[in-house]
């Protein structure tokens, strides 16, 4: 592989080969990342370590992790066709009083423990995933019984093993919408600082590390949440002080028109939800036995049920490995296996179960390619 033994890198060795290497690799910017390759050979070169072998490459020098760290480092690694998917699940800690992010490959084969999630403990942040990088956002916290809103925005790059503080986005909220659309992350909705019910909206370009302000929601909305299609958000979910209870209305924001428009075919009192291909799958308080699937291409929704596997009123969380939906139970049992949803297989043959299950409870996750 096109790269050095990194186990020798912080052993002193005055030796002309060594120096050679530090003095060519390590200490100019200028000069070519693997010595006597073009910068597009050694490129390719990087982009063909495997994934867990990243932060150990990002500490070789600041070239190396800066292209470790760019969106064309995911870009290299996909057209070579190398892009290893993982999945991160926010999981509780064993006595339900903290929690942290838990990391499984293709296989359900834990691969990392990430660090703490910097700054104070929140609860009902967002999450999304953005050029191969997890985004934490907002939140809030509580301190002596008072709950306080935050605008704090982290980073997590598995290619340094680090999270990283972002720019602080323009309103500070919880319980709030969010998704990626065309390399943007948008953020709708939600609390404010003094619980206020919030219909603005905001996007994230991470080439200007830049949040700005767009036409706000028709209402205000909290406890929705969003995705993204065929470069369109759809928010839906969660209430509207508009509405009497939970809302089904569809608010679509059009980045090309910067507006939005609405429809009247949502989901209410969602519990869980993912995009899987062109269809969002969804699972509604009120009937956990089935899974609402929608597709945009006609706006049309579709009923699955459920295989019975214990409690009728087990409750679940969803994630994405390998084209499939993995149903994770909210309640612990010992026997219990994970639920799997194959959308492309045989018809009579979508559901089966899967050994792959978190540690803790799942309070969420996300999938990553890099």
């Amino acid at each position: 592989m096109c790269y050095p033994n990194m186990a020798n890198q912080d052993k002193p060795n005055h030796s002309k080969s060594n120096h050679f290497v530090k003095s060519e690799v390590l200490d100019d910017d200028h000069n070519p990342i693997l010595h006597g390759l073009p910068d597009d050979v050694s490129k390719y070169c990087l982009a063909l370590v495997p994934r867990s072998n990243f932060p150990a490459m990002g500490g070789v020098c600041k070239r190396w992790r800066c292209f470790i760290q760019s969106k064309e480092f995911v870009t290299v690694r996909k057209l070579a066709g190398v892009l290893e998917e993982w999945l991160y699940i926010l999981t509780t800690d064993s006595e339900g009083k903290g929690s942290h992010w838990q990391v499984m490959d293709c296989h359900g084969h834990n691969r990392r423990s990430l660090p703490p999630m910097p700054g104070s403990g929140k609860a009902e942040f967002g999450v999304v995933v953005l050029n191969g990088k997890l985004l934490v956002m907002a939140g809030y916290s509580s301190i002596d019984g008072t709950a306080s809103a935050s605008a704090e925005v982290y980073q997590y790059d598995s290619g340094v093993n680090s999270w990283s503080r972002l720019s602080n986005m323009n309103v500070a909220r919880y319980n709030f919408a969010c998704a990626e659309v065309n390399g943007l992350v948008y953020a709708v909705g939600g609390n404010g600082l003094n619980g206020d019910n919030l219909s603005s909206a905001e996007v994230y370009d991470p080439d200007t590390d830049k949040w700005t302000l767009i036409e706000s929601l028709r209402r205000p909305r909290w406890g929705c949440f969003a995705c993204g299609f065929e470069g369109k958000l759809y928010v839906m979910g969660g209430r509207s002080s508009f509405t009497i209870g939970n809302s089904k209305f569809v608010d679509v924001y059009n980045p090309e028109k910067h507006g939005w428009c609405e429809m009247k075919n949502g989901c209410v009192m969602v519990t869980a939800h993912a995009v899987l291909g062109k269809k969002l799958f969804c699972m509604e308080w009120k009937n956990q036995r089935k899974l609402a699937i929608f597709s945009p291409e006609d706006n049309s929704w579709k009923m699955v049920p459920v295989p019975l596997t214990g409690s009728s009123s087990i409750g679940f969380r969803f994630g994405i490995l390998d084209g499939k939906l993995l149903l994770f139970s909210l309640k612990e049992e010992s026997a219990y296996r994970t639920l799997l949803y194959d959308p492309n297989a045989a018809p009579g043959s979508e559901w089966q179960t899967s050994e792959i299950r978190p540690s803790g409870l799942c309070l969420c996750s996300v999938t990553i390619k890099a």
